[in-house]
């Protein structure tokens, strides 16, 4: 695949050739907040995009952002990312931002959860201390309510190989998305062949400056990902 520059990528003829190419998993990206990254992100074949939309959280973004930003692209999923606001206030947005998908930083409960207007995934972290049967009670306690987890971040320290087995079952009993954090030292591929999520998860980034982003990380990724 060629290089991509912001000028290249925008062009209508490299823009749509990016429209053609599958991946092998699927790819939400967390905190989209400029036109670059979504359109890049959304041409590269990712399935959701998430915008944070609750004033709590850093990198929030105005509603008559996320309108403008999700008008530009097509095809992917729009998610907005919420952790203290009311149920009414959430559904709110997601009406106005035609949002398809909540991501919920803050556990709800079902009554909660039902009130929803559209579906919710949730964000968990990695408790390094938190014995086996505890992780794996709070998938099962939740799993009825949400259409899937996102563990976005990974210790710092490596995992232990019963960790990694654990990991493992885990998304292959759970709809998980995991970060780029927890390959450690194999390729993007050869830790989506292994332990086989759901997906995985990429965080945007900023704009060197409007309409100029270096996507040179990104598209080593997208690369390993693209079905053979």
């Amino acid at each position: 695949m060629p290089n991509i520059t912001a000028a290249s990528f925008f062009s209508p003829v490299h823009y749509a050739s990016c429209l053609l190419m599958p991946l092998i998993t699927s790819v939400l990206v967390r905190g989209i907040n400029n036109l670059s990254d979504a359109r890049y992100c959304a041409g590269m074949g990712a399935d959701y995009l998430t915008f944070r939309l609750d004033p709590a959280l850093p990198g929030f973004l105005e509603p008559a952002a996320v309108q403008e930003l999700s008008g530009w692209v097509a095809g992917v999923q729009l998610v907005g990312e919420f952790d203290t606001l009311s149920i009414p206030e959430i559904n709110a947005l997601a009406t106005a931002c035609g949002l398809h998908y909540v991501l919920m930083h803050r556990r709800r409960t079902p009554e909660e959860l039902a009130q929803l207007t559209i579906p919710a995934l949730k964000l968990i972290k990695w408790i390094p201390d938190m014995v086996a049967e505890d992780v794996e009670k709070r998938f099962r306690d939740q799993q009825p309510h949400v259409a899937g987890f996102v563990l976005a971040q990974a210790p710092t320290e490596p995992l232990s190989a019963m960790q990694r087995a654990q990991l493992t079952q885990q998304a292959r009993t759970y709809k998980l998305w995991l970060g780029m954090s927890f390959t450690g030292g194999q390729t993007v591929r050869q830790f989506i062949q292994e332990v086989q999520p759901l997906g995985i998860v990429l965080e945007g980034g900023q704009e060197i400056k409007p309409g100029l982003r270096d996507f040179s990380e990104m598209e080593a990724v997208f690369e390993q990902l693209e079905e053979e």
